[in-house]
């Protein structure tokens, strides 16, 4: 009997789906299958809608349905997708452990390039440390991009308005709090949460799987869901175009055509309008680092 579920969990190659009919999750236990795909193939995401066959809890998934998008990252011949058929990607940051800001703009450009809007969360704003790095990302905010400060263990009132109704994606380095904005958001998750250790200035990885976890448990599916990923510490995107890199990169897409050569790199080639207009400004400097290296790894290998 061939099924329609939505993927909510993927471990390796073993997914859990849960069946749905119009579009509403099936909230019974029995609707829960454990599955592989046909084939071994490894190109199911969470938040895949998929056609599958199953019964007593096990299945195989037989085709992926067409994707209104997908969120991938890929450093040479190694890809990972993330999570599909989202409305908003969440970058999660906070003062400690300290952020990277390497992550934050490359996980930015690939929510551009997949066409998914992005927000910022400045998470654990109680902490001491939170008002440089809210300082610091006033140069996004000055990108347009929206920054929204809280801490998870106190009001997550303003996020949880904005991802109602919407499909999200948590992304973000280990120990950012985001098991703990989903225990917030979603409290039948009771997802695992864990403490800083100091010693690596680094989060124990409590998420080793990504699971899709929807909002409203009594209407599964009409509510929203929230998607939590592990957590990162590179994002790589050699999949896009140098062209594409760029356009994620606001402030050095508008300066296009006016650098000397047309094929510049940005590195040492005179008039430079690119390196001319980071000059002696710390921030700019290091995003022009970043989007110099993601065009030097960029291979346009795209096959999903």
């Amino acid at each position: 009997m061939v099924r329609i579920g939505r993927v909510i969990a993927t471990y390796g190659r073993h997914y859990d789906v849960q069946e749905q009919r119009a579009g509403i999750l099936l909230p019974d236990a029995s609707a829960l299958f454990q599955c592989v795909r046909r084939g071994k193939r490894h190109d199911v995401a969470c938040g895949d809608v998929v056609e599958f066959e199953g019964a007593t809890g096990r299945g195989v998934i037989e085709t992926v349905l067409p994707r209104r998008n997908w969120l991938y990252r890929a450093d040479g011949q190694r890809e990972k997708m993330l999570a599909s058929n989202l409305d908003l990607v969440l970058v999660v940051l906070a003062p400690e452990p300290t952020p990277s800001e390497a992550l934050l703009s490359h996980a930015l450009v690939a929510a551009q390039s997949a066409g998914i809007e992005a927000r910022i969360i400045l998470n654990k704003n109680d902490l001491a440390q939170a008002g440089d790095l809210s300082q610091a990302l006033n140069y996004y905010r000055l990108l347009g991009y929206c920054v929204l400060e809280m801490s998870a263990l106190e009001n997550c009132a303003a996020l949880r308005a904005l991802v109602s109704q919407r499909v999200s994606l948590l992304v973000g380095q280990s120990g950012m709090g985001k098991s703990t904005l989903v225990n917030a958001l979603a409290p039948q998750a009771r997802a695992h949460t864990n403490t800083i250790s100091e010693a690596l200035d680094s989060g124990r990885h409590t998420t080793t799987f990504t699971r899709y976890y929807p909002l409203d448990p009594a209407q599964p599916g009409s509510g929203g869901g929230l998607i939590d990923s592990p957590g990162l510490q590179a994002f790589g995107l050699s999949y896009l175009r140098p062209e594409q890199i760029v356009q994620g990169f606001p402030e050095f897409e508008r300066l296009l055509g006016q650098c000397r050569f047309a094929n510049c790199r940005h590195l040492t080639e005179p008039d430079c309008a690119f390196r001319a207009w980071a000059r002696d400004d710390t921030q700019r400097l290091a995003r022009l680092g970043y989007l110099v290296q993601l065009q030097a790894a960029s291979t346009v290998k795209r096959h999903l």
